[in-house]
């Protein structure tokens, strides 16, 4: 099988690399810190400025802009983390055995397809539960024919 994976070289665009670098930073210690300090300064000092509307406002704008960029810059990290997560899930379930390969891009599924398959796990934690070994593993698609097994025995 061809190799696909993307080299790790710089082939990240300018704002990937930044927003990447920039989640990592402020998700630090040090960074939180930073903030801390910086409010404790602007705290100490209202008496020196009297308490003003500068000295209010100085605080307010800071962090209003750095809130407003920080949205872009985070949700940047996350999409990209999400992905990567997502393409590990479906690597998992392409190589399982016995996984059900309809879950694979199950992110792109609509509130309804995904709450069938809700329904069919809850279906399946369900059986799991009667049968006398819990570590019996089952597909999707064995869910729905023991299930409907099971239908047909009790309605006759």
């Amino acid at each position: 099988m061809e190799n696909i994976a993307p080299s790790h070289s710089g082939n990240k665009g300018f704002f990937e690399r930044f927003s990447t670098s920039v989640a990592k930073a402020t998700g630090s210690s040090l960074a939180f810190i930073l903030a801390l300090a910086t409010v404790i300064v602007w705290g100490i000092t209202g008496p020196l400025f009297n308490f003003s509307e500068n000295w209010q406002l100085l605080i307010n704008t800071g962090t209003t802009i750095v809130t407003f960029l920080m949205v872009f810059v985070i949700q940047k990290a996350q999409n990209k983390e999400s992905l990567s997560v997502q393409l590990k899930l479906n690597e998992l379930i392409a190589a399982t055995k016995g996984a059900s390969n309809r879950l694979i891009d199950s992110e792109d599924l609509s509130e309804e397809e995904l709450a069938v398959l809700y329904r069919h796990y809850c279906t399946m934690a369900e059986l799991t539960k009667k049968t006398s070994d819990l570590r019996k593993s089952h597909s999707v698609e064995e869910a729905i024919k023991e299930t409907r097994e099971k239908l047909k025995e009790e309605n006759g």
